[in-house]
């Protein structure tokens, strides 16, 4: 089986040398940028291939008669392709959990932080000459709200916890093993001076945090999203943030990904944005790439190292 890494960056690829073995299968990086309307192009004849984001539009991936897997090298693939739509075709679609658990938490604590100091408009303000100290907020006995207690749920709140957080959490399904006081959705919404997302996007989930939801909050929350864009209505939450119903977002995640430039949400003071980087370690690629390596063995019939 032939399989290419269709979008490998300058990053991945020092990582990917660093993890790759000499009787792994062989595997062609691609180290530019690829569009959409270049895949089947660039797809030909290659039976398994590795995405980083790319987005897989389902009539591209159309034209590529000899795919037969895509390896997503994260758990978020509904967001970059239909994967129903692409296993109708014999197109089956991996997915990699679990890699970098720690890595999102601690990105997630740092947007609370950065949400809670004005860290991001100070840091502007001193480049541009601007001396101008902003009083923040302190999290030592605020209540921090998780949203969805998988691995890095889980994470979030012990690390909170350490920092003298008190944790309330609301689980699609319950979770007693995660040792976090469980309450109902708008329970949580009401009692949290910070609310953090940890859901996967589906159809149950999509849009879970609308109007309606982000009114019952607290006013003046902190709301921080590492999970995914589409978790919440953007436009309500524009408007959140414009009216201060939203004290302030930590936004790594979005709609549409990159954000424009002239998004409304780029030009909001009270908005920390990231550029979809929390799992972006030396030591979650490392661990993301050796298992996406895994996949390709397995699929090409050769053993687990």
């Amino acid at each position: 089986m032939k399989s290419i890494f269709i979008d490998c960056n300058d990053q991945l690829d020092a990582v990917f040398a660093r993890v790759y073995r000499p009787d792994d299968p062989p595997i062609v990086v691609n180290t530019r940028p690829v569009e959409a309307s270049a895949l089947p192009r660039l797809i030909d004849g290659y039976d398994v291939c590795l995405d980083d984001h790319s987005y897989m539009p389902t009539e591209m991936v159309a034209q590529c008669t000899s795919l037969k897997h895509i390896v997503f090298l994260g758990t978020g693939a509904s967001s970059y392709m239909d994967v129903p739509a692409l296993s109708a075709r014999g197109v089956t679609v991996h997915t990699i959990k679990g890699y970098g658990d720690r890595a999102v938490a601690e990105h997630a604590i740092a947007l609370m932080f950065a949400c809670a100091r004005g860290l991001t408009r100070m840091d502007l303000a001193v480049r541009a000459g601007a001396w101008g100290p902003l009083e923040g907020v302190q999290l030592h006995g605020k209540t921090l709200g998780v949203i969805g207690l998988g691995g890095i749920g889980c994470e979030v709140a012990r690390i909170a916890r350490g920092i003298g957080m008190e944790v309330v959490a609301w689980n699609r399904t319950p979770r007693p093993e995660a040792g976090v006081p469980l309450v109902d959705l708008d329970a949580l919404l009401a009692q949290a001076d910070v609310i953090s997302l940890h859901l996967a996007l589906n159809d149950e989930t999509r849009g879970i945090i609308d109007a309606t939801r982000l009114a019952r909050m607290k006013r003046g929350v902190i709301l921080a999203n590492t999970a995914r864009g589409a978790l919440i209505e953007e436009a309500a939450l524009i408007e959140a943030l414009r009216s201060g119903q939203i004290g302030h977002a930590g936004l790594d995640v979005f709609h549409a990904e990159p954000l424009a430039p002239d998004h409304p949400l780029a030009r909001m003071e009270n908005v920390t944005l990231s550029s979809h980087a929390a799992f972006r370690t030396l030591e979650a690629s490392m661990t993301l790439m050796r298992r996406a390596i895994d996949i390709v063995r397995r699929i090409s019939g050769m053993p687990a190292v």
